[in-house]
């Protein structure tokens, strides 16, 4: 096996004295994971980084065995984190949220453009909504996306207003109505892609991911759901735009 692909540092652990198993999230080849050999030292300390763009070299005498990295930073982009505790704890949440969830070796396709927006947007003031797209098509990428064309009562495409948590199809505001403090809130701004809905809506959303990545997911693979996603559902009632 042997490739050339560019992507963002997700995971790093290290490996003996010098060394590290280092996940790199790419478009074309999904999770890319490898040992960086005698990297630790003083000079590569920038580059080793949760959420910095690097480039990396692929290669293994078999396609079963762990393949060597070369890496080259492209864009130090951790360092649009390091100086907002929310902003660290999304990138903490994102990255757990894409170890665990996303294939190896595998090509990320479209999807692979909510991974950008949230790492190019980053230092927007509307950052956490790229955050939120991100998690909403990563349920759909999953496989166990959510039905929002229609009222799953009565069929109509007028007046959505609810998601229900049993079906993950969406609920008119009347059918709706009795239910309403057991249903989530239907997403508008993701179907007419706002970047500029209200955090209340975002705060919504991103309960509504939770359960079904939790549901649709994490359990059914017996799983844990990661502290640092559950952490950020703290932080997004504290942001203002």
């Amino acid at each position: 096996m042997k490739f050339t692909d560019k992507g963002y540092i997700i995971n790093l652990r290290k490996y003996g004295e010098s060394s590290l198993i280092l996940t790199v999230l790419t478009q074309e080849h999904g999770k890319v994971v490898g040992f960086v050999k005698h990297c630790l030292n003083k000079k590569n300390l920038a580059v080793f980084q949760l959420g910095n763009k690097v480039a990396v070299d692929v290669y293994s005498r078999l396609d079963e065995n762990m393949p060597s990295l070369k890496v080259e930073l492209i864009e130090p982009t951790a360092v649009n984190f390091m100086n907002d505790g929310a902003r660290l704890e999304a990138l903490a949440s994102f990255c757990a949220l894409s170890n665990v969830c996303l294939p190896e070796l595998e090509n990320l396709e479209n999807f692979y453009r909510y991974v950008d927006c949230f790492f190019n947007l980053i230092l927007e003031e509307n950052w956490i909504t790229h955050y939120a797209y991100y998690e909403f098509y990563l349920i759909d990428f999953l496989g166990v996306g959510l039905d929002l064309s229609e009222c799953s009562a009565t069929g109509t495409t007028e007046n959505l207003a609810y998601v229900s948590p049993k079906t993950g199809k969406a609920v008119c505001a009347e059918a709706g109505e009795p239910y309403k403090s057991r249903l989530y809130k239907y997403p508008h701004f993701i179907l007419k892609n706002d970047d500029h809905p209200q955090v209340e809506e975002l705060a919504d959303l991103l309960k509504m991911t939770a359960f079904f990545l939790n549901k649709n997911f994490f359990n059914p693979h017996n799983l844990k759901f990661p502290q640092s996603r559950a952490n950020l559902a703290e932080i997004i009632n504290n942001l203002t735009f």
